[in-house]
């Protein structure tokens, strides 16, 4: 199994921190951010490659980084070559970028490199094998349908399965945000390149799971725990002050 660590953006609302250092590698009370997603995922050693896809502007802080960065399974930092907001490749571009790059035809968890969350993934990977799943999808109850507003939300039934996915919407069916959270079969693998050949958007996440919802049969795990969506400095701020009370 691969793990696909999405870090190619520029975080643009958390300028000047994020001017010339990618979000991923902003501490988070003393630690990058991206660690505590690795360490979530060391114990489970069905993970034999670790990929992180990043930016031109950025690529040499995250070679920096990973040479002093001790971990049980392989990293490779790779370059999408873009440079800036405006010709980035988007986050299911720069999938599909990995993809071909690696060819990679098996299966591959992928998770944004911002992610930022405490829970265990035992139930996240059950559910997959049980299920002989697709893809499965983690997502968060955020308890606030005003707050849901904000977010991919996911309509899910009794049996986790995923039967719409709407983005950002006016009138949340739920308040089951979806993570940057994702297992693929070796078939939703396949399917991302059908994706993009298709002219769909390939900047959000959320718009592939949504085009895989509508169109084969995929779950959704809800995990319990904490989760922070880092996208400005008040939640960077709420994440910091979390982890230096929780740890």
């Amino acid at each position: 199994m691969n793990l696909i660590l999405l870090c190619a953006g520029y975080a643009t609302r958390l300028y000047p921190l994020t001017k010339d250092k990618p979000k991923p590698l902003l501490p988070v009370n003393g630690k990058p951010i991206i660690e505590y997603s690795l360490e979530k995922i060391a114990k489970y050693q069905e993970i034999q490659n670790v990929y992180i896809i990043t930016n031109n502007r950025f690529y040499g802080l995250f070679c920096e980084w990973q040479k002093a960065y001790a971990y049980q399974h392989p990293i490779e930092v790779i370059n999408d070559g873009t440079e800036s907001d405006d010709d980035k490749l988007g986050a299911i571009g720069d999938l599909a970028y990995v993809i071909d790059k690696k060819n990679i035809e098996s299966e591959t968890l992928v998770i944004a490199g911002d992610n930022l969350f405490d829970f265990d993934l035992d139930d996240f990977f059950k559910l997959y094998r049980d299920k002989n799943a697709l893809a499965v999808i983690g997502a968060f109850d955020v308890e606030d349908r005003e707050l849901a507003k904000q977010y991919g939300i996911l309509d899910i039934d009794e049996n986790n399965k995923i039967v719409s996915f709407v983005e950002k919407p006016r009138d949340p069916p739920s308040t089951f945000a979806s993570l940057a959270l994702y297992l693929f079969s070796k078939e939703g693998i396949h399917l991302v390149n059908d994706y993009i050949d298709r002219g769909l958007n390939k900047d959000q996440p959320g718009h592939y799971i949504r085009w895989l919802s509508e169109n084969k049969t995929i779950y959704a795990v809800v995990c319990r725990g904490h989760w922070f969506d880092i996208g400005d400095f008040d939640s960077y701020e709420k994440a910091n002050k979390f982890y230096s009370e929780n740890t």
